[in-house]
């Protein structure tokens, strides 16, 4: 029997990612064609890439980039109808797989959703697309399954995929030498986001930011890119006198050798968390995104460290508070104060514990594994 054809899709890096490690579990556990829209993490994990993805974040973004969106939903249905897989797992960016899964649907293809997105946040009333369109859905957060299973979603909680997975292959020693760097100086590790619509909105008050800081400690600052960063634009722009390193695939290294991190809300402070790595949280988006987005939103943080935990763990410095000043004081009273380092790390803690035991995309793959048993036996 040829191997089933599965339709797999990633729209960002952290979905990516994740993505590819789901892609390598299930290849152990079933003989599956995987194809679909993905990256560089999951061509490695021998994902068919057949449409790149290019993540765009709020309206005007999603405007710019829409004929772009266009061609590659036109590609992956396309693709889908010729192969015919019994089956699509969707990870996370519904701004996109919602649309793609109702046009899968229609194809009689059942969907999956691994990493539920985020809807008890903003936008409550979208469970109930997602109780239409997939058969499935995969839950990272606890309280996840109980909200999605109150919208009539067929939902599992797996834990979080980077939990026993993120970890430094390098001691701050180690690190410091390798980039140069005096470890008996101040390390700040500046995480700018992953999307060029990221870096475009928060590079220039992080730059003027990382300045002040280090106007009153002697700071060295590490930004770490992430895959398929322009390396050569983040290495650009940074005031005088600062001592930047640009690190790229030493992201979990510089993480772990810092003592204070500045980092672009998302997947990305779950990471730090992991670490336990003391940070500020930052975000901005375009104007009229904010405008748009700021009605729908219904919980009391942006960050997921403090919606996990369910309290400011961290600080959030989010849209018109995201200012290089305020920057600047925060990640200076972690530097200053080592009463604040570790309470913050207490806190880390907490949500550690929170995130579940390891494991989690082996649970997915165990989850998803019975719907290609159904086909085989014709019982879709």
């Amino acid at each position: 029997m040829s191997p089933v054809p599965v339709l797999i899709s990633a729209g960002e890096a952290s979905g990516d990612m994740y993505a590819a490690r789901l892609a390598r579990a299930l290849s152990g556990r079933a003989d599956v064609a995987l194809f679909g829209m993905g990256g560089p993490q999951m061509r490695e994990a021998g994902v068919e890439v057949v449409a790149p993805f290019s993540a765009v974040v709020g309206f005007s973004e999603v405007l710019r980039h829409l004929p772009e969106l266009r061609r590659t939903m036109r590609r992956l249905v396309s693709e889908a109808r010729t192969r015919k897989p019994p089956i699509a797992i969707l990870t996370d960016y519904p701004s996109f797989h919602l649309r793609l899964a109702r046009r899968l649907q229609a194809q009689g293809i059942r969907n999956v959703y691994f990493v539920c997105p985020q809807f008890w946040a903003w936008r409550p009333w979208r469970a109930r697309v997602v109780r239409r369109r997939f058969a499935l859905g995969l839950c990272i957060f606890a309280f996840e399954e109980k909200f999605y299973r109150d919208a009539g979603v067929q939902a599992e909680f797996i834990g979080h995929p980077l939990v026993g997975e993120v970890r430094a292959s390098k001691n701050r020693e180690e690190f410091c030498r390798d980039a140069g760097l005096n470890p008996a100086a101040p390390v700040v590790t500046v995480l700018p986001g992953s999307r060029g619509s990221e870096q475009e909105h928060h590079l220039p008050i992080l730059r003027e930011a990382c300045a002040l800081v280090h106007a009153k400690v002697p700071a060295q600052f590490v930004v770490a890119a992430a895959p398929g960063s322009d390396v050569r634009g983040l290495q650009q722009g940074w005031p005088a006198g600062l001592e930047v390193r640009v690190v790229q695939g030493q992201t979990y290294n510089a993480l772990a050798a810092a003592d204070a991190a500045v980092v672009s809300s998302g997947t990305a402070t779950v990471e730090t968390a992991l670490l336990d790595t003391p940070m500020v949280v930052v975000y901005r988006v375009a104007k009229p995104t904010a405008l748009l987005v700021r009605p729908l939103l219904r919980a009391p943080f942006i960050c997921m460290v403090n919606l996990i935990a369910g309290r400011s763990i961290v600080p959030e410095l989010i849209q018109d508070n995201f200012r290089p000043e305020r920057v600047a004081q925060e990640t200076l009273a972690l530097l200053e104060s080592p009463e604040k380092r570790r309470a913050m790390r207490q806190g880390l803690a907490e949500v550690r514990e929170r995130l579940g035991p390891p494991g989690a995309v082996d649970r997915a793959a165990e989850a998803i594994v019975p719907l290609l048993e159904k086909r085989a036996s014709n019982t879709f």
